[in-house]
């Protein structure tokens, strides 16, 4: 029995060495001095790790001449004003993306306004100041002015090193698959149009600008989803100034999200279209927002001059993905009557009664269109 208890007993100390040689931090002696011992956690296996990313977007970046001649300093065009009231908020993105609506060709082409648009280089300065990871540059205005625009707007893009989807300067600028990467988790973008307002695409450089064509957008789907982990689609889509979305749109993102997209931002109807989840038969979903509306821009009613920058938490564990906590931050662009505008994009919960009568019923009612679609959506006070 003694001898049963003293091996119980040998077997309880090698255990306990075991157990503090994981843990074990100070110093000890030996016959040359002092050693320093300095523990290192055990990594936990890659499957128990969650990882999170908390991506965000913004709607139409859609400049017209009332709004870069607002801008204008000496020396160019300075945008950063106009952002000031949401400045504080991005911080809470670590992945940011945005639709940019008119191309930043420069003065070099000759700036222009709607119908058809050219901007000051100057709006990618902004977005660069505002920590975007990447635009989406597919729109019914991609084509506006020309390719020569277009080459300008993407060398600029280039410069500033923010990504781009939906135009792209030949082939081979078109099948490279823009993934980005945060915190372990790898995301890919595709961006797309129903149309360029009537104009053509140029015979042979379809590369200008990415149309909706089912066929193909599944193509880049299953590609994207060999590459990342996560797929993001920005989907110029819907019927102008509708607050709802139509039934292609909600087909083309169940389509889309059953094939494999995870996240689909929609841009177009200049006003904010409602969020959902769509379940996939596997049991998973995806998140679309139809229309995040405008972010900056010219137009002057009440609706037009609502967006938000929603954002949505993807946490990986292990292969597996899971999107949770939709938010939401409403913005809204007030302007004056009279030169000089300045315009400005508060946060629409910051917006006093000099800005917008009765805001806070106006607040209250956009809240409720949201949620009566997603009831956890959260909004950003």
């Amino acid at each position: 029995m003694k001898k049963i208890i003293q091996i119980i007993s040998l077997f309880i100390l090698v255990m306990t060495l075991t157990a503090c040689s994981e843990s074990f931090s100070g110093t000890a002696k030996n016959s040359s001095g002092e050693i320093e011992f300095v523990s290192k956690e055990k990594p936990l296996p890659n499957f128990l790790v969650t990882r999170s990313v908390r991506i965000g977007a913004f709607g139409d970046m859609l400049i017209h001449s009332r709004v870069y001649n607002d801008a204008k300093v000496e020396g160019g065009y300075d945008f950063t004003p106009m952002v000031e009231g949401v400045m504080p908020y991005l911080d809470r993105y670590d992945l940011l993306t945005a639709n940019q609506e008119t191309m930043i060709g420069g003065e070099s082409h000759g700036l222009s306004t709607y119908p058809q648009f050219n901007s000051p280089k100057e709006v990618g300065d902004l977005l660069k100041v505002m920590g975007v990871d990447l635009v989406n540059l597919a729109n019914n205005h991609t084509l506006d002015r020309g390719e020569g625009v277009i080459q300008s707007a993407l060398a600029y893009w280039d410069q500033l090193a923010i990504p781009y989807v939906g135009s792209y300067k030949d082939e081979a600028d078109e099948d490279r698959l823009r993934v980005v990467e945060k915190n372990d988790i790898t995301f890919a973008f595709l961006g797309y149009t129903y149309g360029t307002n009537g104009i053509p695409v140029p015979s042979g450089k379809s590369h200008l600008v990415s149309l909706i064509d089912e066929g193909r957008m599944l193509i880049d789907v299953e590609v994207a989803k060999e590459e990342a982990d996560v797929v993001v689609m920005h989907l110029h889509f819907g019927q102008e100034y509708q607050r709802t979305p139509n039934d292609e749109q909600q087909q083309l993102a169940k389509q889309m999200i059953e094939h494999g997209v995870d996240i689909i931002f929609g841009h177009h109807p200049h006003v904010l279209q409602p969020a959902e989840w769509i379940e996939r038969e596997d049991g998973t979903r995806g998140f679309v927002i139809y229309s995040l509306g405008n972010f900056l821009s010219g137009q002057d009613e009440l609706y037009r001059q609502i967006g938000g920058i929603v954002n949505v938490t993807v946490e990986k564990t292990g292969d597996n993905i899971q999107l949770k906590e939709p938010e939401m931050l409403l913005t809204y662009v007030h302007f004056n009557q009279k030169v000089p505008r300045q315009y400005r994009v508060h946060p629409l919960a910051d917006v006093t009664d000099d800005m917008l009568l009765n805001h806070e019923a106006i607040e209250q009612e956009l809240k409720q269109h949201y949620t009566e679609w997603m009831p956890e959506m959260t909004f950003i006070e």
